[in-house]
């Protein structure tokens, strides 16, 4: 199916907010070494937006429901079983795939909700990507430093009267948020690699922190839109391909030319 221009615009929006968004949050977690849980975390969202297509609501309201949930939980049951966050998300991630797969409707809504559906993306989707992605980009520059300060040193950061724990979980929250609209443009099978390569691509070629920051950001974007072009190219020529997969592969591309740069300067010292 061919997209209209304003639909096409639409989905450049969220693309490009929700990778800008995705970016700036996947800088920290690299740092952070918890990669995988951004990706173990979008999975979460399976069964939220199965009950959403079951009961005739936006199913992106049920996803970001669980997800908030979850985050909740799983920062809670940190604090008590002292269990990392990559063990307890990955729990959490296999329960949640099997149950959604189970109770979703029907193979083509579970495939939306796997890989994304562009065509399903509207004005009032665009604007609350657009306003989330400045919320949680806000928020997450906010909090920056007082959570690297904790990675560097934790009993440093309780002396400066700084609560690691809640920040850890409003971290949690702002990936749940990011995770709930990057949904309709990468599904949730996928949606986790715009928190993980974006940044380890800009870490590749980054000599500091703020060129780090902001590359991740940027790789993002780019990743996003790409893959979004490259989707509505293949329905102009009658070839239906989600936008999920071309969004990932076109990160690829970026992390490999990153790569590449890194590798070339090396050889020029």
């Amino acid at each position: 199916m061919n997209l209209q221009l304003d639909t096409l615009l639409f989905g450049l929006t969220v693309g490009a907010s929700v990778g800008f968004a995705a970016g700036y949050l996947g800088s920290l977690m690299v740092i952070e070494k918890m990669a995988l849980v951004g990706d173990a975390l979008s999975h979460v969202a399976l069964p939220g937006l199965a009950l959403g297509y079951l009961l005739n609501f936006n199913p992106l309201i049920g996803g970001f429901v669980f997800l908030f949930v979850s985050a909740v939980l799983i920062w809670h049951l940190g604090r008590v079983t002292k269990l990392s966050f990559e063990t307890l998300v990955g729990a959490a991630f296999t329960l949640a795939l099997a149950v959604g797969i189970l109770i979703f409707p029907n193979l083509e809504a579970l495939e939306e909700a796997l890989f994304g559906d562009i065509a399903r993306v509207g004005l009032v989707e665009a604007l609350a990507a657009v306003a989330i992605s400045i919320v949680v980009v806000f928020l997450t520059r906010a909090i920056y430093k007082k959570i690297v300060l904790g990675l560097i040193s934790e009993e440093l950061a309780t002396s400066k009267k700084i609560p690691i724990a809640r920040l850890n979980l409003l971290y949690l929250l702002l990936v749940s948020l990011t995770v709930a609209i990057g949904i309709q443009i990468t599904g949730t099978l996928l949606v986790g690699f715009l928190v993980i390569t974006p940044a380890a691509a800009a870490r590749t070629v980054s000599a500091n922190l703020k060129r780090y920051f902001l590359l991740s950001a940027v790789f993002g974007v780019i990743s996003s839109v790409a893959g979004i072009l490259l989707s509505s190219y293949f329905d102009s020529t009658n070839l239906s391909v989600p936008p999920g997969p071309l969004v990932v592969l076109s990160g690829i591309v970026v992390f490999a030319v990153a790569i590449i740069v890194r590798w070339r300067k090396k050889l020029a010292q």
